[in-house]
Parts: structure tokens; C-alpha cells; sequence
């Protein structure tokens, strides 16, 4: 070998372990980013011998599919679980179900068994009527939560469209970042990796909101597709359109979100069908509140049903609101949903002593005039009536089946059905969550131990460098050592 191959060898090798220590270093300063993917410097070995010819990106295409899927998953089903153990913790309470409808109605029957065994006691009469009254209060305060939980979905399905139209712009920078350093980098720099990695970083981002499929396409431009088909990035981003509702009440309706056009479709379903936060949100305001509120607005309609007042004079006669009215203030003669009933029922005034009225007229009936008296005599110890309306709570009648619980049961064992759907949903999507977490969190452990950095094995790759480097040395120096014992001799 001649001093001048030996010295262009030794330049080779410092020239080399500079580059692999430079792209070591950033693998090691970036070990702990997540948005980041490992870089390789590649060498090859010519005539000239070798020299680093690519620096590398790590990808792995099937690994990232998996993790974005498993990422929109997630994200849904623990944004359905959430606004479950919310309506769970508002409307039904703890371990006791103190606040829900089947309580007060478990205590407003108790207190009218109580009444009927002592027709003649005014704090008999009294309790009952504090008893319905705690139950209208808490059908209406029900409905407030099941409504406020719509508003609430309602205003994240505005918060998710102004994020994502953010993203698809900065999604737009970053792939236009791309194409550029595909189009002019050459192979030994490292800015289609850096851009590489801002267009995945963004990416991730919108899988949390949407469902997303990518297609690559020439100069690596990427082109970007929600799971049901719409178009969300192409050459430029696509509008996503939506029209917040500032309150809800049980019938109004929620506005479509619109991604190029197109409605994007609500999940379904307690483990959720839903991919990415947005469509779990427009699950949880048009699906699970609106279901839950039809249920409560069905026992509403039993209790209207079964307190009402007939005509004592005229079987004909309509029956009218008896113990329990509200805004509307007649008696359904339908098995079907009357939306928001259980938002405006209250006890009849009639029957408020503190308003005027008389408790007693439950013993009694008159409460709409004196042809649905039912106690004639007006006997203190009557109690047929109260024996009545007692065994017509205990009786099957039948349900709207759009409400998702039982058609057929009766208005106590119904109330009881509702906690049992809503512990049911509560569950399943608990269970639901534990699968996606656990998805998620196997292929982010897969990507990331394709794609990251592994300090331990760049430390080594480093330690490698350096003999590589000690060996590039050892050659200069015999390569000096040869050259001044020329000099010498020549001197």
C-alpha cells in the first residue's frame, strides 16, 4: 500500500465516523422524543473505498397503519367511557344508587304504603307528596344532566373541528416540507428524515381526532382519507364544517360534522365502532344521551299515566293529569316517547299544601273538579285509591322500545331496568377501554421498538465508532512515522 492510499484511507475513515457519530449523537439526544425515528448512516465500498452514501430513515409502514388505528380507537372509547361514568355518576350516585329515579320512586312508593295503612294522617299525606316531589325533581335534574351532557359533546365536536382544520394545515407545511427535501436533499442529509418526522408527529394528531388511512404517492406526498372514505388532505386540506348548538333541550337536534361534504357517521355501540374523538362525541350527544333521556322520560310518561285522574260521571271522559302533570298537561294515550316529559314533570299544585292545595285530594281524587271525586263520603280511613294507584305502579304497561330498555314491565321494575342498561353500557365500554388501551399500547411498543432510538444500542454503535476512529489514527500516525524517516534520510 502507498503512503498516499494509506493516508486517503485514513481521510475515508475520519470522514465516515464523523458522519456516524454525527447521526449517533442525534439518535442519542432524541432517545426519548416520540416523534422521532431512528437515523442510519449507510456505507458502501467502492474502488475508493467506503464512504457514507445515505443517511436512513427508520420506517416501517405496516407498524405505523397499526398504531394510528389502534390510536383513533382508543381515543374514542375512553371518550364514550368517560360520558358514561359521567351520567352514571350525576343521575345514579354511588354503590347506593342514591340519586336515581328507581331510588325516589322505591322511596315515593314506600311512602304511599305508608299513607294507604293510615288514610287519615295528614303527615302520612304530607310525606307522600314530599316523596313525588323528590321524585319530579329528580326526573327534571336527570334531564338536565343527560342535556348538558349533549352540550357538553357538542361543544368538544367544536373544539375537535377547529383543532383538525389546524392540523391539516400544519399537515399541508409539513408535507410540502417533505416534497421539497425529496425533490433537492441529497441522500447524506438529513432534512427528508427531519421533515419525515414533523409530517408523522402531525399525523399522530389527527388519528386522535378522526379515523385516518394514508396513501403515498410520488416525491413522497401523502394524500389522507378518513376510515369512511372522505377526503381529508390532497395536495391541500380539505373543510371540515360544523355548526355548534350553544344549549339543548331533549328535542333538539345536533348538527352534522362535514368533512369535504360529507357527514361524518356517529359511533355505535358500547365498545364503540367510533374511530377518533369526534365521532365518539357525536355518538354520545345524538346516541347514548338521547337514549338514556327517552328512558327517563318514559318513566315520566308512567307516572303521568298512572296518577291520572278519570271521570267518575262519564267513563267516556279523557283522563286528565292527576299527582303528576307537566308542561303539557295532559295524559298520554300512547306507548311512545314523549320527548322531554321528564324535564317539565311536577306535582300537581293542587296537592301542595304550601301553595294552597291539599295532599289529601290523593286519598280522595278531585284534584280536576268534583266529577273524579272517588271518596264520596269523604271517609278519613279511605284507602282504596291509595290501594290502587300502589298495585297500577306494580303493574305491566308498556314502553316505547326506541328507549333501549324492557317494552313490557312494570313502572317500578322499568325505573330499575334504566340503572341496569346504564351500568350495562358502563361496563361493556369499561371493558371496551381495557382492550384498546391494551391494543395501543402493544403497537406503540412495536412502532417504537422499530422506529425509536435504543440508547443501549447507540451507546454501543458509538463505542464502535470510536475503535473505528482509533483505527483511522494508528494509520496516520505509521503513515507520519514513514514520511519522517524519508526526511530523516534525505536530510
Amino acid at each position: 500500500m502507498s503512503l498516499t492510499t494509506a493516508l486517503n484511507n485514513a481521510q475515508a475513515i475520519f470522514n465516515n465516523t464523523g458522519a456516524q457519530s454525527s447521526v449517533v449523537s442525534n439518535n442519542i439526544s432524541n432517545a426519548s422524543n416520540a416523534d422521532y425515528s431512528r437515523r442510519q448512516a449507510m456505507l458502501t465500498t467502492d474502488m475508493s473505498g467506503a464512504q457514507v452514501v445515505k443517511i436512513a430513515r427508520a420506517d416501517e409502514p405496516a407498524l405505523q397503519k397499526a398504531y394510528l388505528g389502534n390510536a383513533s380507537a382508543d381515543a374514542a372509547q375512553q371518550l364514550l367511557l368517560k360520558a358514561y361514568n359521567s351520567l352514571q355518576s350525576a343521575t345514579i350516585g354511588g354503590n347506593d344508587n342514591e340519586t336515581a329515579p328507581a331510588t325516589y320512586l322505591s322511596a315515593f312508593q314506600t311512602a304511599m304504603q305508608t299513607y294507604a295503612g293510615s288514610p287519615s294522617s295528614t303527615t302520612a299525606a304530607q310525606s307522600a307528596i314530599n316523596a313525588a316531589q323528590s321524585l319530579a325533581t329528580g326526573l327534571n335534574d336527570a334531564t338536565t344532566v343527560v342535556q348538558s351532557t349533549r352540550a357538553d359533546a357538542d361543544k368538544q365536536i367544536a373544539s375537535d373541528v377547529d383543532t383538525l382544520n389546524g392540523l391539516l394545515n400544519q399537515f399541508q407545511t409539513a408535507n410540502d416540507a417533505v416534497k421539497s427535501a425529496t425533490a433537492t436533499a441529497g441522500p447524506t442529509s438529513s432534512a427528508v428524515a427531519d421533515a419525515l418526522d414533523q409530517r408523522d408527529s402531525v399525523l399522530k394528531q389527527i388519528s386522535q381526532i378522526v379515523g385516518v388511512t394514508t396513501v403515498t404517492r410520488a416525491n413522497n406526498d401523502v394524500a389522507l382519507y378518513t376510515t369512511n372514505g372522505a377526503t381529508l388532505f390532497e395536495t391541500i386540506p380539505r373543510s371540515v364544517t360544523f355548526t355548534p348548538t350553544n344549549s339543548y333541550t331533549a328535542g333538539t337536534p345536533g348538527n352534522n360534522v362535514y368533512i369535504d361534504g360529507v357527514a361524518l357517521p356517529a359511533g355505535q355501540g358500547a365498545a364503540t365502532t367510533a374511530q377518533g374523538s369526534l365521532q365518539a362525541s357525536l355518538q354520545v350527544r345524538d346516541d347514548v344521551a338521547p337514549t338514556y333521556q327517552k328512558q327517563l322520560d318514559e318513566i315520566a310518561r308512567g307516572l303521568v299515566t298512572v296518577f291520572s285522574e278519570k271521570n267518575q260521571t262519564d267513563p267516556t271522559a279523557a283522563a286528565q293529569t292527576g299527582l303528576f302533570t307537566w308542561s303539557d298537561g295532559t295524559v298520554p294515550t300512547s306507548a311512545s316517547v314523549v320527548t322531554g316529559m321528564a324535564g317539565s314533570i311536577t306535582v300537581n299544585p293542587a296537592l301542595i299544601a304550601s301553595q294552597g292545595g291539599n295532599p289529601n285530594l290523593l286519598r280522595d281524587g278531585g284534584i280536576n273538579g268534583t266529577d273524579y271525586v272517588v271518596n264520596a263520603s269523604g271517609d278519613s280511613g279511605y284507602s282504596t285509591q291509595l290501594d290502587a294507584y300502589i298495585t297500577a305502579m306494580n303493574t305491566k304497561m308498556d314502553f316505547d322500545s326506541t328507549a333501549g330498555s324492557d317494552t313490557s314491565a312494570s313502572l317500578m321494575d322499568y325505573s330499575s331496568s334504566s340503572i341496569g342498561w346504564l351500568e350495562g353500557q358502563r361496563s361493556a365500554a369499561t371493558t371496551a377501554g381495557e382492550n384498546t388501551s391494551a391494543a395501543l399500547s402493544r403497537s406503540s411498543s412495536a412502532y417504537s421498538n422499530a422506529t425509536g432510538v435504543n440508547l443501549d444500542e447507540e451507546l454501543t454503535l458509538m463505542m464502535d465508532i470510536e475503535q473505528s476512529y482509533k483505527a483511522g489514527t494508528k494509520i496516520l500516525n505509521a503513515v507520519n512515522e514513514m514520511l519522517q524517516s524519508v526526511l530523516d534520510i534525505a536530510s
